[in-house]
Order: structure tokens, then sequence, then C-alpha cells
């Protein structure tokens, strides 16, 4: 089976990045991390690529302030770098209609909480976690699902629950997500790189 062809997009840490390189250097993701496309120039995962030798390019609002362009230069790379699958890994810009279509369940995400549960337009980063306490859930978890046009409306692949305490505060239940995010995104990485994925009906069956 040929490698997967890899390209990720992030925007700030990229602790999830990272767990997708050490994946793929282990063997356990049988591809290869093409490209790292940033929308912000100072995010530490563009560090995390370099450090691994992974190309990077930098997409954003100085360089491009039109949205569309910078959309339209993110198809045209991964269009030319023939990506297999693009994984949003922390990328807080919405992902165009164009790009959606031509990657067609071929776009992932990862989504800090148990979708539909604190998701969709306007959730992401510590705004999830902090409704989840507000709302005092004793579960949250993680989500990785693939992008249609419905913001975290997309066929769902693997979920994975945490325990919320009352004691949790903002970060501590984000420090309990984030560990299960790195496992369930390398983990439906390498369901897709070995071809047992399958869509019915916007639901996902795992060969």
């Amino acid at each position: 089976m040929s490698k997967l062809r890899l390209a990720v997009l992030i925007s700030g840490g990229g602790t999830n990045l990272q767990a997708i390189i050490d994946g793929v250097e282990k063997g356990y993701i049988n591809g290869s991390i093409d490209l790292v496309i940033s929308s912000n120039r100072n995010a530490y995962g563009l560090k995390r690529a370099e450090n691994h030798n992974i190309p990077t390019m930098i997409i954003d609002k100085s360089q491009y302030p039109c949205s569309e362009k910078r959309q339209n230069l993110i198809y045209e790379v991964l269009k030319a770098k023939e990506v297999g699958l693009v994984v949003l890994a922390g990328y807080l810009e919405i992902i165009s209609n164009q790009l959606i279509e031509a990657f067609k369940n071929r776009i992932i995400n990862v989504h800090p909480s148990l979708i539909p549960s604190f998701s969709g337009r306007g959730f992401f980063g510590d705004k999830v976690h902090k409704d989840a306490i507000r709302r005092g859930v004793k579960i949250s978890g993680a989500t990785v699902h693939f992008v249609n046009e419905e913001t975290d409306g997309g066929p769902i692949i693997l979920q994975k629950s945490v325990e919320v305490s009352y004691r949790d505060e903002v970060k501590d239940l984000k420090e309990k997500v984030l560990k299960i995010e790195h496992i369930i995104l390398t983990e439906a990485i390498k369901l897709f790189s070995e071809d047992r994925i399958e869509v019915v009906n916007n639901r996902v069956r795992i060969k």
C-alpha cells in the first residue's frame, strides 16, 4: 500500500501536529507529512515542523487580507502537492466550499468536545471547555470528523470521552481533552491510510 500524503493546517502550538509527526516516524501511520500550512506566522507548530524537516508555508491575513484569496491559495498548493488527506489540527479559519468539495471526505478535523455537544459556529478553543464546565457536564471529550459545509457537521470518525470533575477548571479540562485528541487523531489518520473508513449516509463505518 502506497504512503498517504498528508498536509496539516495549524494556527497555534501544534501539539496535535507533533502527535502526527510521532505517529509517522514510529511507523504507526503509513504516510508522510508533505506540508504544514499555518494561518499564524508565530505559531510554534511551524518550529515543530522545521525540527523534523517538514516543508512549511504561512498563509495569513497580513500577507493575504482577502479570505477568498487565502483559501484559493491553499487549494492550489494542496492540489499541486497531490495531498491525499488534509488534517485541521487547531486551524482557526473557515475552510472554503471549493476546498471541501475538491477534497470531499478527505479533510478531517479534531474538535475538543463530544459532537454534537458544544460544537458549531463560535465553539472553538477555551470557549468549548468553559461552556462544558458552566453546564456542569460529567463527561466531555474529543471528536475527529470529516469536514463538510456545516461547521462541525461532517461524519464522525472517532470519539473518546474524559470525566469532568467538579474541581476542574478550564486548563484542567483542556489538558485532559488534549491528551485524547492526540490519540484519536492519529488513530483516525491510521485508519484512513489503511482505507478502512467508509462514509454511508453521513455516518462512518470502520471496516
